[in-house]
């Protein structure tokens, strides 16, 4: 799979990565409708009424507004840090928007995917959860499957995207570095040894990480909750509160926050929250103890991934790290 993504990485424009971005909403949209209709009409989720590793598969699905009396915080951290990678994917508009052709059309794209995915993923998310309850619905969602083939048509179609996610987001970050060390050189924008061998170094350096990365965390809830909180928590909200910021100073100059009335209140109150949200998904999101004999016994960072991650290895129901034991669906 990162053979394959790393060849898929290749190209150094977003002109045939869109194509692919094509195939990848259609294939998304076919995978998670027949999601949603195999379990509506299968008889029963998986796992149904076994007890389960911790005795909480029992009963009917319960399905619940709420989070459940007496949810710990890790769960409840883990489920919003899942729900917020899935709309998350702001780090790679600058990308884009460099090489449109009419850069001033992108605010109509952007609402356009934006009230399409919202629209398309909270129905799914809400069927899927209807018939699968609290007690049995897992991350990614194909796992509540109970019939197998059901699940392996469902996810199947799932596979190119999950393909074209890694290639889009290899690209922009690799774009990040490349840019940054051939900015001004000929290397940048020319077809050279140089600038090819580069691109594919930093390509290969990118997925060599990344393996590595979903290796030693073989757990998909936890794995999505650690990127989340460890990078989202930027390019999700801080980056764009304080973009927010500097545009306007740089627009009105100083005094930007009162030169606007309450229009500039409003806009510096509001983006100041999102840091704040940012700044809290870094630490609370991001579970690191340290241990009493560490440091001196200052005082110990406690957030929530990495802790969950300790649980899912205490728990042995998926294999350890760089082992060939399947942890599929």
């Amino acid at each position: 799979m990162a053979v394959i993504s790393w060849v898929c990485s290749l190209p150094r424009t977003f002109d045939t990565l869109s194509k692919l971005a094509t195939l990848s909403a259609f294939f998304t949209f076919v995978s998670v409708l027949l999601a949603a209709i195999f379990a509506g009409i299968e008889d029963r989720p998986k796992g149904y009424n076994t007890g389960g590793p911790k005795g909480t598969l029992v009963g009917e699905p319960k399905v619940l507004v709420v989070a459940a009396s007496g949810t710990a915080f890790i769960d409840g951290m883990n489920a919003f840090l899942n729900i917020s990678y899935t709309f998350i994917g702001q780090i790679t508009l600058p990308s884009f928007i460099a090489e449109m052709k009419e850069p001033k059309d992108f605010p109509k794209a952007l609402w356009a995917v934006t009230v399409a995915e919202i629209i398309l993923f909270s129905l799914v998310g809400a069927v899927i959860y209807n018939y699968t309850g609290t007690q049995y619905n897992t991350a990614p969602a194909f796992g509540s499957l109970g019939n197998e083939l059901y699940l392996k048509v469902s996810f199947s179609f799932m596979i190119p995207t999950l393909i074209f996610l890694g290639v889009l987001y290899a690209s922009v970050s690799a774009r990040f570095i490349f840019f940054r060390i051939f900015e001004g050189t000929r290397h940048k924008g020319n077809h050279t040894v140089v600038g090819w061998a580069s691109w594919a170094g930093i390509l290969a350096i990118t997925w060599v990480v990344a393996f590595i990365v979903a290796e030693v965390i073989p757990f998909f809830s936890d794995l999505l909750s650690l990127m989340s909180s460890l990078f989202d928590s930027f390019f999700g909200f801080i980056f764009w509160g304080t973009a927010y910021m500097r545009m306007r100073k740089a627009d009105y100059g100083p005094g930007w926050i009162t030169k606007r009335g309450i229009r500039g209140i409003a806009g510096f109150s509001f983006n100041v929250f999102i840091i704040l949200i940012g700044l809290y998904m870094l630490t609370a999101g991001t579970y690191v103890s340290l241990a009493p004999s560490f440091a001196n016994g200052l005082l110990s960072v406690i957030k929530a991934t990495v802790q969950s991650i300790i649980n899912s290895y205490k728990a042995n129901a998926f294999g350890t790290a760089f082992t060939c034991k399947s942890n599929a669906l």
